[in-house]
């Protein structure tokens, strides 16, 4: 599984200091794009391999499991990665009853959307997944 490490993680957060607010409005946009696609699509996207889905490490020590909104949003990530990764779905409703509970149970965070050549964004925790898709409704 791709994992990131501290330092290139204080190297893109050092780069994105010289970017401003370019990047944290380009997050936004990504994120507010998949609660209001996954409400219309009742469908989450997500990349994985035999062994399960990769998660990101932050530097603050955060783990995050990301999701998409589309499926080409989903096949750019797994291209990204490589690795042999490929895209798959689940209902909306399975995500959230069974892959929020577990993830909060783990203490992961909900990658939202990632894009970019280096995959970054935003992550919530499964709390704020739920009550953000419930604001949507």
């Amino acid at each position: 599984m791709p994992h990131t490490s501290t330092t290139e993680n204080s190297q893109r957060n050092e780069c994105w200091g010289t970017v401003g607010s370019a990047a944290m409005s380009q997050s936004g946009s990504q994120a507010a794009a998949f609660f209001r696609d996954v409400r219309v699509s009742r469908v989450v996207w997500l990349v994985r391999d035999d062994d399960g889905s990769p998660t990101h490490l932050s530097g603050d020590g955060t783990r995050s499991l990301p999701f998409w909104s589309t499926s080409p949003r989903a096949q750019s990530a797994a291209k990204i990665w490589g690795r042999g990764l490929r895209v798959d779905s689940m209902p909306l409703e399975t995500w959230c009853d069974l892959v929020l509970p577990d993830s909060a149970r783990d203490g992961l965070a909900i990658g939202i959307n990632w894009s970019g050549p280096r995959l970054v964004g935003w992550s919530f925790t499964p709390e704020q997944v739920l009550d953000r898709l419930a604001a949507t409704d």
